[in-house]
């Protein structure tokens, strides 16, 4: 992961909650901690977009031309491809449950209540092409930057929370710190939080 403006301290889900639980003393210009002397230097009014290079295996988070974030991330394996082209975020799903699709590498695998250490989507689902294809977090961490997911986009888990969050932000449903406190602390909560304005994702081979 890169991010350009600011850093805030990692952590991994499973062990500890995510470290951008900071930002409530700071202003959140884009994502993860910005301090208040960066504010100014970003149109408000701008509009919020990403972009997913599959090739690079990176996430782009912009708000209007400037980037604002960068993130590994892993993609679809050639039997499971990622979908390419213009895409918008309506639906995040925090706290999700983890029902086994009816595929072949699902075979055995049980489904997994919200919160669950063993669940694959972490955290949260930011759905871009619904109902099968979304950023979500995952436990193998390891897979970032390879061609590893079957057919979303994975994310170490704290960065998904910072892109949802701010997906959420710019999107016209903010929420306060005790709202993402409760998703954090009691996790068999599950809470989906519909869009006033899409958010677009450019997905590019």
């Amino acid at each position: 992961m890169q991010i350009l403006h600011g850093t805030t301290p990692r952590s991994r889900f499973g062990r500890t909650f995510v470290g951008a639980l900071a930002l409530s003393a700071l202003t959140v210009v884009g994502l993860g901690a910005t301090h208040r002397s960066d504010a100014a230097t970003v149109d408000p009014d701008s509009t919020a977009h990403l972009t997913a290079d599959l090739s690079a295996r990176k996430l782009t988070v912009f708000l209007g031309d400037s980037v604002v974030a960068k993130y590994d991330v892993a993609v679809g394996r050639d039997s499971k491809p990622t979908p390419t082209g213009q895409f918008e975020i309506h639906r995040i799903v925090w706290n999700p449950a983890w029902i086994p699709p009816d595929e072949k590498w699902a075979k055995g695998k049980k489904p997994q209540p919200p919160g669950a250490a063993a669940n694959p989507m972490k955290l949260v689902k930011i759905f871009f092409k619904e109902p099968d294809y979304y950023i979500h977090g995952t436990n193998e961490v390891e897979s970032l930057g390879e061609a590893e997911s079957h057919g979303c986009l994975r994310m170490d888990p704290d960065d998904a929370y910072r892109v949802a969050r701010y997906v959420m932000e710019h999107g016209g449903q903010p929420r306060d710190e005790n709202w993402f406190w409760r998703v954090l602390h009691f996790r068999s909560e599950t809470k989906t939080v519909m869009l006033d304005t899409p958010i677009e994702l450019t997905v590019t081979d």
